[in-house]
């Protein structure tokens, strides 16, 4: 097993903590403000991880990179975005309902890989990609 596949596996893992967490959290809060004091406490959090690292000297580096400094503040708004619309809807919704069709993202994923990166889809892939859509959509119907 690929380190790659842990590191996917407990991502998957912690997402749906921040679900669980995330909605109790917002019980009787605005999903907006607690979004905010989320992505204040993560961006301490990941500031510490690159101390103790040892890279902290290297975040300088990166912000002289336009090209990808570009790209990582699109990746961070759009971050922030589905973060803020996660948030709204876990509010107004269930977390078995939000959190399946929040993972359509996966099949929105693959395909922008194929338009825009060329990467190549095999039709095991595709049928794969195509069950993980509509098994989200399935999950959540009431």
């Amino acid at each position: 097993m690929g380190a790659w596949l842990v590191y996917a596996l407990l991502s998957a893992a912690m997402a749906a903590l921040v679900a669980i967490f995330g909605k109790i959290g917002l019980k009787d809060i605005d999903a907006n403000s607690a979004t905010a004091i989320r992505a204040v406490i993560m961006a301490l959090f990941l500031l510490g991880v690159v101390v103790v690292q040892g890279k902290f000297m290297q975040l300088g580096e990166i912000f002289m990179q336009k090209k990808a400094m570009s790209f990582i503040v699109l990746s961070g708004v759009a971050g922030a975005l589905s973060w803020l619309f996660y948030f709204l809807a876990l509010k107004g919704g269930k977390v078995s309902q939000v959190g399946p069709i929040d993972k359509l993202s996966v099949v929105l994923a693959v395909l922008l890989a194929f338009f825009f990166l060329g990467e190549k889809i095999s039709l095991i892939n595709a049928l794969g990609v195509a069950m993980i859509g509509g098994g989200a959509i399935l999950v959540a119907l009431k």
